[in-house]
């Protein structure tokens, strides 16, 4: 007879290796750590295998455990996909919404559509993160957002399609030593002076940053506290247009005359976790983002892109 193991035991395993640990599944699961060890314990006895080799004080994955963890992984992930399908099923209309929205995308612009979407469904909460980089694409794959807005990058195994481009400024203010060199500028210019950077909201900031061009850094997490910086003469960024348009407008700030690489140009993505297993409000959402994003693009003139797959 072949050996069974049950769902609860694989998302134990999966659990370990996806938390860097048994202490950190448990609290993941909110299990103790014994039930997790006991639970990882029976997949090797009914194998006949092991699937952890233990490497000075820490545990790793055998080759076997590699192979088991890649199919465990797809089974629990297909598990929850099934949950959250039959639980909007049977439900209707969500009652909560999460969604996690790249910074990058404009902030009023979401409040626009978060206010058309509650016309629609009044009753329905929305929970709203607002993530950068690493952050969003953490949450897409826990499955602990309906939908999200990812920039240039999709996590692995999603897809989704290009709602919006984004064009960002090389900026400073009018004061900071870069704009008193009275000549366009290089890239090994930047190098003496601060850069300004937005911390990846991910747990781990595995997303490594194009952006970066030198070691002298502040960093920030929240976009209007670096532009307030960036106006305080404090350092230079890249800063899509939308953020600074008054900062601009006002001469807060200025573009800074590089030669090459003063502009730098992005896609904004929106992805469904789960597709298939999307509610009716998830799926309104979407196309509430989609219509405004593409009435915004055509606004500016601008052509829409392909979808991304």
């Amino acid at each position: 007879m072949q050996p069974r193991i049950s769902l609860d035991q694989w998302r134990a395993f999966v659990a370990v290796v996806d938390a860097g640990g048994f202490a950190q599944a448990a609290a993941a699961l909110n299990k103790s750590q014994s039930t997790i060890s006991y639970a990882v314990r029976q997949i090797e006895e009914q194998l006949g295998l092991p699937v952890f080799q233990i490497e000075g004080r820490k545990a790793s994955l055998t080759r076997d455990g590699r192979i088991l963890y890649r199919r465990g992984k797809a089974l629990v992930d297909e598990a929850v996909r099934l949950e959250r399908a039959a639980h909007n099923l049977a439900k209707g209309r969500e009652q909560m919404l999460s969604l996690a929205v790249e910074a990058l995308f404009p902030t009023w612009l979401m409040l626009q559509c978060l206010d058309r979407f509650g016309e629609v469904y009044p009753e329905t909460r929305i929970e709203l993160y607002e993530t950068v980089m690493g952050g969003t694409d953490e949450l897409l794959q826990a499955g602990a957002v309906d939908l999200a807005i990812c920039a240039d990058n999709l996590p692995a195994g999603h897809t989704g399609d290009v709602i919006m481009r984004y064009r960002a400024i090389c900026a400073a203010a009018p004061g900071h030593p870069l704009h008193q060199q009275q000549r366009p500028l290089a890239i090994q210019d930047l190098k003496g002076h601060r850069h300004l950077v937005i911390r990846d909201s991910g747990s781990k900031r595995v997303r490594p940053s194009v952006w970066d061009v030198t070691e002298r850094r502040l960093t920030v997490s929240h976009k209007a506290t670096s532009i307030h910086a960036a106006c305080m003469g404090l350092g230079f960024a890249w800063y899509p247009e939308d953020w600074i348009r008054d900062e601009l407008r006002s001469g807060e700030l200025k573009p800074l005359p590089l030669q090459n690489g003063a502009e730098r140009s992005g896609a904004l993505y929106l992805v469904y976790p789960d597709p298939d297993g999307a509610g009716p409000g998830a799926l309104e959402l979407g196309r509430i983002i989609r219509e405004e994003a593409e009435r915004m693009r055509f606004s500016d003139g601008s052509a829409p892109p392909a979808p991304h797959r």
